[in-house]
């Protein structure tokens, strides 16, 4: 006879929560990947490889673009890969339903099993998370603390397209998220060759004043908001007929909360005024002092 309060013996993946009305990290990633499996052998569109997730996912800010398919019974197909990074893919996605169709770049958040974010720890400061579990989660790095920083990454990075695209700032719009999947407006051309990044561009004379005058203006929209972009360079800004367009916003600073945000705006101004004065740009407008002291007074931080 069993003792009372005595358990047989399980296998891993049978592991019981250790409290009760609570799952353990194991158990939760492993019931996720159940989901995803089952997600993945459910009926998909002939048409396509998936139905539209517009319906389940967080939505862009109002109102929508024309342009955007947003019918629940559309479909989604994959095209290819546009970029590969250290801590997403990028691939490009066609939404259509019937004959309209819309070109959209989904990013998408690497999981728990690939290499953990780097210099995260830095732009995490500043950032609060209300749960003391999820909190030692990620700070100890476990899987599931991994996983939970990717989706933070996720909802950091929408959060800030959204505002950034209310207040008039030239990013691309966001279009939805769901988990560690974003659905951005691919910029680029209509048969899905994508823009350039700046860091790949040969401007003239004029195209480089040009560009520079649009990145100030930028900036500045930014420092209005109180960020900084946190990572800015050459190689996450998109040239797009002309028009100079900000990317890869996931580590996005808010310069009051973060107690390194004057470092962060700094190093940010340092990166790119270098790139223009490589090319060329006159020091005496590209010079990096005078534009962090006026961006800082911008901020109120003067």
């Amino acid at each position: 006879m069993r003792r009372k309060g005595k358990r047989t013996s399980k296998n891993a993946d049978d592991a019981e929560p250790t409290r009760r009305g609570r799952m353990t990290e194991e158990e939760k990633l492993r019931i996720s990947r159940l989901r995803e499996d089952q997600l993945s052998s459910a009926d998909t569109p002939e048409d396509g490889d998936r139905w539209s997730t517009w319906g389940d996912a967080d939505q862009g800010p109002k109102p929508h673009p024309d342009w955007l398919v947003t019918e629940l019974a559309a479909v989604d197909r994959e095209l290819g890969i546009v970029k590969t990074g250290k801590e997403a893919d990028v691939f490009l996605l066609e939404r259509a339903m019937g004959e309209k169709a819309c070109l959209l770049a989904a990013k998408r958040y690497r999981s728990n099993d690939h290499r953990m974010f780097h210099r995260d720890a830095g732009y995490l400061e500043g950032r609060r998370m209300k749960k003391s579990r999820e909190l030692r989660a990620v700070q100890n790095r476990t899987a599931f603390g991994r996983n939970l920083i990717a989706e933070q990454w996720a909802v950091a990075e929408f959060g800030a397209l959204a505002r950034l695209w209310q207040i008039g700032a030239p990013v691309p719009y966001p279009v939805q998220r769901s988990g560690t999947e974003l659905l951005l407006e691919f910029i680029g051309d209509d048969d899905g060759t994508a823009a350039p990044r700046l860091a790949q561009t040969r401007p003239d004379e004029d195209e480089l004043l040009d560009l520079w005058r649009q990145l100030v203006s930028t900036l500045m929209t930014l420092a209005e908001a109180g960020l900084t972009h946190g990572d800015l360079s050459a190689y996450n800004l998109m040239v797009h007929e002309g028009r100079l367009i900000m990317i890869d916003l996931p580590q996005v600073v808010d310069l009051v909360a973060n107690p390194r945000g004057r470092e962060f705006l700094d190093r940010d101004v340092r990166n790119i005024s270098g790139w223009f004065a490589s090319r060329g740009l006159p020091p005496e407008i590209s010079d990096p002092s005078a534009l962090v002291a006026t961006l800082l007074d911008v901020a109120g931080m003067g």
